[in-house]
Order: structure tokens, then sequence, then C-alpha cells
């Protein structure tokens, strides 16, 4: 029987707009709550998240399971417009015409008795549910194990997967790219499993298309979700989660529940050449786990410098897995960490918590990644809220040259999505930041644009979308 979860009767007034698989709308225009849409602000905002976390009565079982639904909202000059579709992979096309979940996935093992799972199991869907890629001619929705999906940047109809030119051989392409800006170029990994771990990394033209790989070999099965660009160098920090393959191999435990915190393991650190894609060095510090990194870049000593949304364990997947029953209780306090390593040896200088305050989801403006940065933008609380039976409802900046963190409050019953950051088309001292925002009093969503400066006033505009849209993950933005 398939692994699944019951939404409880006492789920939380965030767990409305997952409650039930989010509803498709076409190309629709966007009224005008307040305010007027910035006359610099001209481009595409893409969202993607788990749009779908039930089939034939059947709920999934973990917030990462659920089939990606992107968001697309286009500024122009006759106003704004948004289309909402399902990205239709091959998994959720064959679940659709059955009526019922086939596959396994993240936080689910596969259906039927344990000789099904073992000899008959189709694998793993890709739920094409993680993040997004805005390329010159199509959009990537991405996930962590699996080819990206191609769709239309307009219509957001689903091409199918795409290899990039060069994912041979069921290379994985991961949910977290880099981009830089100075050069156009587009870094990414993947990582295959076995009794010890390949990390696969490419380089990518401005265009998408892979013109470099390398293969690393990595101790165990871990989970790798992010990676940073620093200057010349890529960083990875592998923390001590690894899989039980027995347990996953044979069906016994879903892939999310045979991983295990091994804190003697410490956290691996992998420094590649950017230019080379060849290992500088390696070297290990204390555990912790991150989803995120926020940016890296090099000092003026030569010392590389990465901010992490750092968690002391591993609790946070626990607590992903309850918000798929709409009702958390596992509190998984994280915070915004500096790293201070030796890119030659591997070895850390120094690690400091920079904001003792719940930080996910951070970023930085775009042509500042892999240089310094003076703000990082992110997701967190409103003040006094009780982050074990919550879900993220606050955005932020915090700026690194004064400690300041500056809170827009989006008010009680709301949730906004992860802040994008986008610079005026007309004025370079101008920048807005972007959220979606769920309001559960309405059950509808709205887009709320901030100036980038301002996020502690209330938004310069905010846009009526035509239906709710469940909590997402991870955007971009296309000019």
């Amino acid at each position: 029987m398939t692994t699944a979860v019951n939404v409880s009767a006492n789920k939380k007034a965030w767990a409305s707009v997952i409650s039930e698989p989010a509803k498709e709308f076409p190309h629709t225009p966007l009224p005008t709550i307040s305010g007027k849409i910035p006359q610099g602000l001209r481009g595409t905002l893409y969202r993607n998240g788990p749009g779908r976390l039930e089939r034939g009565g059947v709920r999934m079982g973990h917030w990462f399971d659920g089939d990606g639904a992107i968001l697309a909202i286009d500024f122009n000059n006759s106003g704004a417009n948004a289309v909402y579709r399902y990205v239709e992979t091959s998994g959720y096309k064959e679940e659709s015409a059955a009526d019922k979940l086939i596959y396994a996935n993240y936080g689910m093992v596969a259906p039927g008795s344990l000789w099904d799972k073992f000899f008959k199991a189709k694998g793993v869907k890709n739920a094409a549910n993680t993040s997004v890629l805005a390329l010159p001619d199509k959009l990537l929705a991405l996930w962590e194990g699996g080819k990206p999906y191609a769709l239309n940047l307009k219509t957001l109809d689903t091409y199918g997967e795409d290899d990039l030119g060069g994912l041979s051989d069921s290379l994985p392409y991961s949910a977290h790219f880099k981009r830089a800006e100075s050069t156009g170029e587009i870094y990414n990994f993947g990582m295959t499993p076995g009794l010890n771990s390949t990390l696969h990394i490419y380089k990518s033209t401005a265009s998408g298309r892979i013109v470099q790989k390398a293969a690393h070999n990595i101790d165990g099965v871990p989970i790798v979700h992010d990676f940073v660009l620093a200057g010349q160098y890529l960083i990875f920090f592998i923390s001590p989660v690894r899989l039980n393959l027995f347990a996953a191999m044979t069906g016994s435990k879903c892939f999310s529940d045979a991983l295990e915190w091994l804190p003697s393991k410490g956290t691996q650190i992998l420094v590649i050449d950017r230019q080379t894609l060849k290992v500088v060095s390696r070297g290990e510090a204390e555990p912790w786990y991150q989803w995120h990194f926020s940016n890296g870049y090099v000092d003026q000593d030569g010392a590389v410098i990465v901010d992490i949304a750092r968690y002391d364990d591993f609790q946070t997947n626990q607590y992903l897995k309850e918000v798929a029953t709409g009702e958390t209780h596992t509190p998984a306090k994280s915070h915004l960490s500096r790293v201070s390593l030796n890119p030659q040896t591997g070895k850390v200088n120094k690690i400091e918590k920079i904001l003792d305050c719940q930080c996910e989801f951070p970023n930085v403006p775009p042509e500042y990644v892999g240089q310094d940065s003076r703000y990082t933008y992110l997701s967190t609380f409103r003040p006094g809220t009780d982050i074990g039976t919550e879900i993220l409802n606050a955005i932020a900046r915090y700026d690194h040259h004064t400690g300041a963190l500056l809170i827009a409050d989006v008010g009680e019953n709301r949730y906004p999505s992860e802040p994008i950051y986008v610079k005026d088309s007309e004025n370079p001292l101008q920048a807005w930041v972007t959220t979606v925002v769920y309001d559960v009093k309405s059950n509808a969503s709205e887009v709320w644009i901030y100036d980038a400066s301002r996020l502690n006033e209330e938004p310069v505009c905010k846009l009526e979308l035509p239906g709710a849209i469940p909590h997402s993950f991870h955007g971009t933005w296309k000019s």
C-alpha cells in the first residue's frame, strides 16, 4: 500500500490552499487592487511549486512529492496577465489517466506488495516542482533527481524532457543552478547514487547548452540540494545526511525516511575550480544541515565567504513532511550563518551566526551572485510566530553593513512566497521585490510589488490573481 498521510481535521489556516489540487487558469488580465505597476517593471515572474498533493483520494507523503505547477506573470505596457499550468511530465500524465498514484517519490514508496515494490517498481516520478530556469527560448522546470522539463515561455505548454545537449545516461540536473551575470554562464550539478555517489557538475552557455562536464566521487549517498558560486570557485557543503541504501532499494522505507542524520561524519567541503571543474581542495567542518545558500564571494584576503541558511540538525525534513498533512508540530529553527574558508586547503577559518532569526530561501540581487552583496533577501516569520506550527509568513531584507533586518509584515493569515529581486529597467538606482501572497480569509492569491529598499512600507502595487496558488518553492525573473 502507498505510504501516505491524511490531512488533519485540526489543520492550520495556511493548509487550506494545499488541501485540494490547484486549478489551472489560462492567460488572464490581472485587476489592480491598489497602487500601480512601476513603469520600469517589465518582464515575467515565474514560480514553481507543488500544485497537487493528492490523487485518487490518497494524500502524498511529503511536501516535496507534489506535482509541479508553474505560475507565469507577465508585466507589459498594457498591465499584467497571468497563466497557471501543471508541468505535464510523463508521470503526471500517466497518473492522471489512471486517476491513482503509481510512482514512488521522495516521501512515498511505490504502491503494491513488497514483490511489486522490488521487482515491478516504475522508479521515482520526476515531479518537476522545485524551481525554474528561464532561457532565451524556453523555460525549464527543475527537480532534484532527473532531467529538466522544457516549457513554452508564454503558454507554459510542456515540450518534454530536455537533455540540454549533454545530459546523457540519465544524468540528473538539479534545481539550484547558478548564473554568472558577467559572462552569462550557467552552472549546475546532479547526483547519481551508488555504494558511493557521483557528483556531476555542468557548465552551460547562456542558452543553457552544456559545454563542459565533470564527475567527482562523494562518500555514501548524501542529499545535496544547493551549492555556491564564489568568484572563481564552486563550493559544495555536504551535510552528514546519508541514505540507508538497503531500506530505500527494498522499498521498506521511502527515500525521505531512509535518510539518516550522522553527525560524526561532519560537513564535507568540496571546492571546485569554476573554469576547469576540477577539485581544488576537500575539507571538513562541524556538522550542520542546509537546504539553501544565500551567496558566496572571495574577499580581499583570498578567503571564500559563504552565507548559509543553517540548521543544527535534520529536523527540518520532518517539519516539511508534516506540511503535507496540514498540521506541523516539529520546530526546525534556522539562522543565517557565515563561513570563511581557505579555498586552497578546504580548511574553515571561522563560522559565525550573523542573523539569529528564521531564515529560508535567501538570495541576493542577480548581479551580485558570486560577489560581495550588501543585501540578502529572505523569507522569515512574523515576530511572535510559533515556528513549529506555522509556515513562513514574512519576507525581509538583511543589511550586511549595518546588521539591520527590514521586515515586510504582510499581516495575519497571509503567506508570501520567496522574495524575488528585480532591477528597474529604466532607473539603475531603483529595484523592486515581487512576491505572491496567499490570503487565507479570502482564499485567494495576490501579486505584491515592493520598493526593494522599503519593505517595511506598503507595497507600491497589489494585483489580484484569478485563483489561489499553493505555497511554492522557487521562482525567477526574466526581463
